[in-house]
């Protein structure tokens, strides 16, 4: 299992992005609003996700 670092974009939960704000034990924090759609989709501006429920999409 690779744990992102800060500023890596991830990918999560059917198709979901964010920017890695910061790194946890078990999870990372992530900043939703990165995403295009992100005002119509109704979400939280971050989330967390335990390291094994996403994979990283760009590194930093």
């Amino acid at each position: 299992m690779t744990i992102a670092k800060v500023g890596n974009i991830v990918e999560f939960h059917d198709g979901l992005r964010g920017k890695v704000e910061k790194v946890n034990e078990n999870s990372v924090i992530v900043d939703l609003t990165i995403m295009e759609n992100f005002e119509q989709l109704d979400l939280q501006e971050k989330t967390v996700i335990n390291h094994k429920r996403y994979t990283i999409v760009d590194e930093a």
